[in-house]
């Protein structure tokens, strides 16, 4: 190298505008583990709540000129965490901050992709103008329920995948994991179940679904085998576990003799933990998008498990901090 390509690439390493994270309330264990995977510090902000039920949030160091990446999941109180998010970004971009990245482990909004009913809105669109609205540079994110959710976004999306962290959990809860069955609960979960299966190098089954109402969906017909074989049941979410029941009891009907259980997003809301507790399966698990506390795993009875993702998120942001390609990290 010629002395002045590395004089200019020294001038341009200097420029390089530097590495910063912040943290919403709603998830900080997965961003202190972005941080340490990262090899730097969370950033030091606050927020706080006045008596009207107002939020201020309030940075504590120099923001100017850095790339910006903030970490915030759309879990309960979701509003609360979606406007904690704006303030965040609002508040970053009037500190001069060069760019500026909503994390979004988990995208909850992305269930309401379409008008499926009179006089309702779409509210994934909604909270995608209402984030760019607010300042946001760039969006990354997990597993969306509706993948077309991405073109709701006029800034640049990088949509991240958890199959490769939910194949490998699945390798190792069990070692000939190539007999088995990937059993999508659903059709809309059928190109999630068949990329884990291809990981695998597995069988591929479906359950096969009516819907009755706009509120029910009744199973009609397992689309494959899986008699006598270990079953894994992949999906995006599990929220009450109301389909997750319905799914594990027509693979047992059917003859599975062992049933995983794994999903990118644990909400685990209402019943949810009391169904998993009393449910026919050796495993639940599910990502680390979602916090899920100790008292909930206890609840379950042991049967929950929690995956990390906090090192595919920090190759990601590092990626896009250096400008390389994000898509290596399917491979």
């Amino acid at each position: 190298m010629s002395v002045s390509n590395r004089t200019s690439s020294a001038a341009l390493e200097s420029r390089r505008s530097p590495l910063l994270v912040f943290a919403g309330q709603s998830n900080r264990p997965l961003a202190q583990a972005i941080c340490d995977n990262l090899g730097v510090p969370l950033g030091h902000s606050t927020t706080e709540k006045f008596t009207n039920d107002n939020i201020i949030v309030h940075y504590e160091e120099s923001l100017r000129e850095g790339d910006v990446f903030i970490v915030q999941t759309f879990s309960t109180p979701v509003s609360d965490s979606i406007m904690e998010l704006m303030l965040m970004i609002d508040a970053a971009k009037s500190a001069s901050a060069g760019r500026v990245t909503a994390v979004i482990p988990y995208y909850s909004y992305a269930r309401s992709d379409k008008k499926d009913s009179p006089r309702i809105s779409i509210a994934g669109r909604l909270v995608a103008d209402l984030l760019q609205e607010a300042g946001a540079d760039r969006i990354l994110t997990m597993t969306l329920h509706s993948p077309q959710v991405h073109g709701f976004f006029k800034v640049p999306v990088d949509h991240l995948s958890a199959d490769l962290v939910l194949s490998e959990h699945f390798k190792g809860c069990v070692p000939n994991a190539n007999e088995g069955v990937v059993l999508a609960p659903d059709a809309g979960s059928i190109k999630r179940a068949s990329r884990i299966a291809r990981l695998l190098d597995s069988g591929l089954a479906m359950i096969d679904k009516e819907r009755v109402s706009d509120t029910e969906v009744v199973p009609r017909a397992l689309i494959g085998d899986v008699e006598g074989k270990t079953v894994f049941i992949v999906d995006d979410e599990i929220s009450t576990a109301g389909s997750l029941v319905e799914t594990v009891n027509i693979a047992r009907s059917m003859g599975a003799r062992d049933v995983y259980v794994a999903v990118t997003h644990g909400v685990y809301t209402g019943p949810a933990i009391a169904r998993i507790a009393g449910l026919d399966v050796t495993q639940v698990a599910s990502c680390n998008t979602v916090h899920v506390p100790d008292s909930k795993i206890r609840e379950a009875g042991g049967k929950l498990a929690v995956l990390d993702v906090a090192p595919l998120f920090a190759s990601a942001i590092s990626n896009i901090h250096t400008g390389a390609s994000v898509s290596t990290l399917f491979s």
